[in-house]
C-alpha cells in the first residue's frame, strides 16, 4: 500500500488481483468501516460480493451513523457528523455510491450539490446568560504564550507524548480562550483525553481554525447520518449481493501466531445467543472492527433518565478486542481505552416538538426560520456558562423523511453529564428527558415561569448515555492501538476508530473509511494508491491564514525582524494578503 500526493490514480480502475475470484471475506461489524470495507474489496478489489460476509451484532447498520424513531413517540439519534472537504477517502467512496434522493447522482453529487446551494454557516457559535450570544465571540482570545503552546504541540514528535494528557501539555492560557471553548465543543476534547490525539487534530485541521468561529468550512447530509449515507450504502451493497447476518455477536477470531507470520484461522460468535463460528481459510480476508464509540449506548425517555452501563460481557465488541489481544501484542491495548469510563462518556438528548413554541425559540436566537428546508445552527452552538458544557444543533429540517411538516427536533449534549446543571440541580446522566429539556430552555431565554410547562408539554426528549463516546481520546502510548493490518498479518486487518492509521484523526467518519480503505489495499496489494491525508499543515498559505486568524486580525509590526527578512518577497506578499503584516 501506498499514498498519492496527486489526483493521478484518483480515477484508476485497479486491476483484479490474481485468484480474487476465489478469496472470501469476513467483515466483523456493520458500521461505516465495515461497510466501506466491503465496497472496496468489491470496486477496487474485484471480490465476488456474494462471497463476502458482514456480521453485525445489532439490528441495524452503520453503528454510529444512526436515526430512528417516529413522529409520535419521538426521534432518536446519538450523535451528529461534521464533515468537510478534505475527507479524501470518505468521498472516494461515495462517489461510486448511488443516491436515493436524486436519480442518477452519486451520494457524492448529492452532498455537494446541497452544500454549494446551502453552505454551512452558523450565526450564534457561542452563547451566555440566558439566550445572549457570546459577546466575544468573533475572537479567538488567544494569548502569545497559547499561541506558542499550539505551534510547540503541533511540532513535537508522537513518541515524546505518550500518556500524557492536553493538560499536561496547554496550560490555563490556552484552556481560558474562546479558541479552546470552540474547539473542545466542536471535537469533545476534554482536558485529561489524549495530547497526541489534541496534536493530530492541531496539524490536520489547520484550516478548520479558519472556520472556528462561524464553521462556513463544515458541511452536512440533508437528513440524518442513517438516512443520508449508511442507507444508500447498505442498499447498494445489498443489491451487489453481499450477505449481512444480523443478530451475530463476534467473540473471538483465532490467530496463529506461531511463526512469523500471523494467520487469522477461526471466528467464534454467539448468534441470537447460540455458540456457533466458521473456520477460516489462509486465502480468506477477516477484517474486525476492534471497539466502539457507541457500544453500551442506553437511552432514556422524556420522564426516565438514560441508564449508565459500562458492563463488558461476553459479546461485547470491548470484549472481542480484549480476546483477540490477548494472543498477540500487535493486536493492541483495549483497556487503555475502555478502562475508565468517568472519562469516556458524555450524554445526548434528542428533542422532538410537539408545538410551535420550541422552534419560534430557535427562530428568535438563530435569527433563522428551522422550517426554510436551509441550513439553521450549522453545526453547534455552545453555551459558554452551561455547568454541563452544553451545545445543541438544530438541522436542516426535516432531519428525518418521516417528520411531518411543523415538527423540528434538536441534539443536545453535554460534555460535562456528571455535575449539577444551573437550573435543575441535578447531574445530566440523572436527569429525565423533560429535565434536560428545561435546562436547555433556560439557557434559551425562556422565562422561569414558562420553562415547566414548555418543557413538558412542547417536546418529547430522549437522553442517550454513551459510556465509550471518547474512547479513543484517552490518554494512549504507541502500539496501544493495532496497526490497521499488523506486521507479519497475512488475512487479518482492524477497521474503525481504534486501529492506527498515521497522520489521521480519530472521531470522523474519514477516519472509518481510510482504515477500511488501506485494510484492502494492503492485504490484497491493490494497484492503486490511497490518497493522502489532506496536507494544510504543510501549506505555508495555510499556515500564515491560520497565524493570522489566531491573532485575530492583529497585524505583525511592520519593522518587527520578520519584515526585514521577508520584505521584497514572495514571502512577504503572502504574509501581506492574508493579513499578518
Amino acid at each position: 500500500m501506498r499514498y498519492a500526493h496527486s489526483n493521478f490514480e484518483a480515477f484508476v480502475r485497479p486491476e483484479k488481483p490474481a485468484g480474487i475470484d476465489t478469496r472470501s471475506a469476513w467483515i466483523v461489524g456493520g458500521g461505516l468501516g465495515g461497510m466501506a470495507a466491503a465496497a472496496f474489496l468489491i470496486r477496487d478489489a474485484g471480490m465476488t460480493p456474494s462471497r463476502i460476509t458482514i456480521l453485525e451484532a445489532s439490528d441495524a447498520d452503520g453503528g454510529a451513523l444512526d436515526g430512528a424513531g417516529n413522529a409520535e413517540t419521538g426521534w432518536l439519534i446519538r450523535g451528529g457528523r461534521e464533515m468537510e472537504e478534505q475527507f479524501q477517502c470518505l468521498w472516494d467512496l461515495y462517489r461510486s455510491i448511488p443516491s436515493l434522493e436524486v436519480p442518477g447522482a452519486s451520494v457524492l453529487d448529492e452532498f455537494y450539490r446541497l452544500n454549494r446551494v446551502d453552505p454551512s454557516s452558523s450565526p450564534v457559535r457561542a452563547m451566555c446568560g440566558c439566550g445572549q450570544p457570546l459577546p466575544d465571540r468573533n475572537s479567538l482570545k488567544l494569548n502569545g504564550k497559547a499561541r506558542r503552546e499550539i505551534i510547540s504541540l503541533i511540532l513535537t514528535d508522537e513518541e515524546k507524548l505518550d500518556g500524557r494528557t492536553i493538560s499536561d501539555v496547554l496550560s490555563a492560557d490556552f484552556m481560558k480562550s474562546n479558541f479552546w471553548l470552540f474547539w473542545r465543543s466542536m471535537f469533545a476534547f476534554e482536558t485529561w483525553h489524549s495530547a497526541i490525539e489534541m496534536k493530530r487534530y492541531l496539524a490536520r485541521f489547520v484550516h478548520q481554525i479558519l472556520g472556528l468561529k462561524d464553521l462556513h468550512t463544515l458541511k452536512f447530509t440533508r437528513f440524518n447520518q442513517q438516512e443520508s449515507l449508511s442507507l444508500p450504502l447498505a442498499t447498494w451493497l445489498a443489491d451487489q449481493g453481499v450477505v449481512f447476518r444480523h443478530g451475530v455477536q463476534v467473540t473471538n477470531v483465532r490467530v496463529d501466531t506461531a511463526g512469523v507470520k500471523k494467520v487469522a484461522t477461526h471466528i467464534d460468535w454467539l448468534e441470537n445467543g447460540t455458540a456457533g463460528g466458521t473456520a477460516v481459510g489462509a486465502r480468506d480476508l477477516v477484517f474486525v472492527t476492534n471497539g466502539s464509540m457507541v457500544e453500551n449506548s442506553r437511552w432514556g425517555d422524556h420522564h426516565t433518565p438514560a441508564p449508565i452501563d459500562a458492563t463488558i460481557a461476553q459479546g461485547n465488541v470491548w470484549q472481542l478486542w480484549r480476546n483477540i489481544a490477548a494472543q498477540d501484542p500487535a493486536f493492541g491495548q483495549p483497556d487503555v481505552f475502555c478502562g475508565d469510563t468517568t472519562k469516556s462518556r458524555w450524554e445526548s438528548a434528542t428533542v422532538t416538538t410537539l408545538d410551535a413554541r420550541i422552534p419560534a425559540l430557535v427562530h428568535r436566537v438563530t435569527g433563522r426560520d428551522p422550517f426554510s428546508g436551509r441550513t439553521v445552527t450549522g453545526g453547534p452552538i455552545t453555551i459558554a456558562d452551561s455547568a454541563w458544557l452544553m451545545s445543541w444543533v438544530v438541522s436542516r429540517q426535516p432531519h428525518f423523511k418521516g417528520q411531518p411538516k411543523g415538527q423540528m427536533v434538536a441534539w443536545l449534549y453535554g460534555l460535562f453529564s456528571d455535575v449539577p446543571g444551573n437550573y435543575v440541580k441535578k447531574p445530566m446522566q440523572d436527569c429525565t428527558g423533560e429535565e434536560i429539556t428545561r435546562e436547555w430552555l433556560y439557557h434559551m431565554g425562556v422565562p422561569e415561569t414558562e420553562i415547566d410547562d414548555m418543557a413538558a408539554t412542547g417536546a418529547i426528549t430522549h437522553p442517550c448515555m454513551m459510556p465509550f463516546i471518547t474512547a479513543q481520546f484517552m490518554p494512549r502510548a504507541v502500539g496501544d492501538r493495532p496497526k490497521v493490518v499488523p506486521d507479519g498479518s497475512v488475512n487479518l486487518a482492524f477497521l474503525g476508530q481504534f486501529a492506527e492509521t498515521p497522520r489521521d484523526t480519530v472521531f470522523t467518519t474519514e477516519y472509518s473509511v481510510r482504515t477500511a480503505m488501506e485494510a484492502v489495499y494492503t492485504l490484497l496489494d491493490i494497484d492503486r494508491a490511497v490518497p493522502e491525508v489532506f496536507g494544510s499543515v504543510y501549506d505555508v498559505r495555510m499556515l500564515v491564514q491560520a497565524a493570522a486568524e489566531m491573532r485575530d486580525g492583529k497585524k505583525i509590526p511592520a519593522a518587527t525582524l520578520i519584515h526585514h527578512l521577508t520584505g521584497g518577497t514572495e514571502v512577504d506578499t503572502l504574509l501581506e494578503r492574508y493579513g499578518l503584516i
